[in-house]
């Protein structure tokens, strides 16, 4: 008897040694057995939260199309994680995605199940009956020169077009944006009753350069138990001057005057010191002063990018935020993925000796055949009497 109770208390003891208190993500059954492992040594309470904070993860921290490789992005995510590290990491996720769930508060998503069932429970609160989906929009916020978002509210309605009251449910909401057929931005988040915010898009998350006439359509869907609803909205106008733009280089406000001894053949410096026969201006000569107004640098520049001279265009500049001729030239992502341009106003805003500031407005149309309207501040510096380029500024 005595052998007997040994054993069962040495298997007892081997069996708690082997279970796992951090994710084993090699692969879908090692991390389903070892999350299960984690969540039994864990409160009834403290489970379920457990478990919602790795539905907040598969949801909204990884990238990833359907549930298949959301839960293998996952796993990547918490490969090696305990529990306090995974509930910290949802915490975050929950707070950059605006959803209001906290690991210290009470559940409230609901039976979470990351590994897949979605037959509904006697008491399922993502079980809700809805007949369709719709979606309000309102532009909001101002920076002077128009709307900066757009709030766009999706609502489950009964037949009569009433939204369905219900509380206590985690709906799995997405946002996808598109202009002119492509998809150009994603956003996902929890519907947990009839009062949810919904989503503010900022036009500032979403490319300038992707946005074709200004116009964006939207499609919201909407996640229950039985059903997917999807509703869409087309030819939603945005304000292009809150778009997000590639960030610019700062301006080179001081002069840059080469060392003749760099350029000049007839001047040359000896191992120690210069050559007492060379003629070498004096250390406080002013710059040659150039005769022609910046703005034809700018207008001569331009205009080679839109008949794609690309050398003589990048010979006008001396920006080192460019690069290499290869790298300004560049058809993916430098002046090479121009097809045309078109100049419509050019303006010289500031000028002195050294440095001279330019503003242009024109229309460039990419390799595509999409049109883009920029307004762009163009900084410029004197070298050797003729203006280079040495900076390149969208501005909204």
């Amino acid at each position: 008897m005595k052998k007997f109770s040994f054993l069962l208390i040495f298997s007892l003891l081997l069996f708690t040694a082997c279970k796992k208190d951090h994710v084993d993500a090699t692969n879908t059954q090692t991390l389903q057995s070892s999350i299960n492992d984690m969540a039994s040594s864990l409160s009834t309470i403290k489970q379920i939260k457990f478990n919602e904070a790795l539905y907040i993860l598969k949801t909204f921290g990884v990238e990833a199309d359907g549930d298949v490789n959301e839960l293998k992005a996952l796993g990547q995510l918490i490969n090696g994680k305990k529990v306090p590290e995974i509930m910290s990491m949802a915490d975050q996720v929950a707070q950059q995605n605006g959803i209001e769930w906290a690991s210290t508060a009470p559940p409230s998503l609901g039976e979470m199940n990351i590994f897949g069932d979605e037959k509904a429970k006697e008491s399922d609160p993502n079980d809700v009956k809805a007949n369709s989906l719709s979606i309000t929009t309102n532009p909001t916020g101002d920076n002077g020169t128009g709307a900066t978002a757009i709030q766009i509210i999706p609502r489950l309605v009964d037949n009569a077009g009433n939204p369905i009251t219900f509380t206590g449910a985690a709906l799995e909401t997405t946002l996808e944006v598109f202009s002119n057929g492509s998809k150009i931005y994603t956003s996902k988040n929890l519907m947990q009753d009839n009062n949810f915010r919904g989503f503010n898009l900022r036009f500032s998350s979403i490319q300038a350069s992707k946005v074709i006439d200004n116009k964006i359509d939207i499609t919201v869907s909407v996640k229950t138990t039985a059903k997917t609803f999807k509703m869409s909205k087309i030819g939603l106008d945005v304000n292009p001057y809150a778009l997000k733009v590639p960030e610019a280089p700062k301006i080179d406000s001081t002069a840059s005057i080469q060392d003749p001894s760099m350029t000049d053949p007839n001047i040359s410096v000896s191992s120690t010191g210069t050559d007492p026969n060379a003629t070498i201006p004096p250390a406080t000569a002013t710059p040659k002063q150039p005769t022609a107004d910046p703005k034809t640098t700018v207008n001569k520049f331009l205009n080679n990018v839109g008949s794609q001279n690309l050398k003589a265009a990048f010979d006008s500049s001396n920006n080192p935020s460019w690069g290499s001729y290869e790298s300004f030239s560049n058809p993916t992502s430098g002046f090479g993925a121009v097809k045309s341009l078109t100049v419509k106003n050019i303006t010289t805003s500031a000028s002195n000796t050294n440095s001279a500031s330019v503003n242009a407005t024109y229309d460039v149309t990419d390799k595509n055949g999409n049109t883009t309207a920029l307004k762009v501040t163009f900084g410029l510096k004197n070298v050797n009497g003729d203006w280079k380029i040495s900076s390149y500024k969208i501005t909204p």
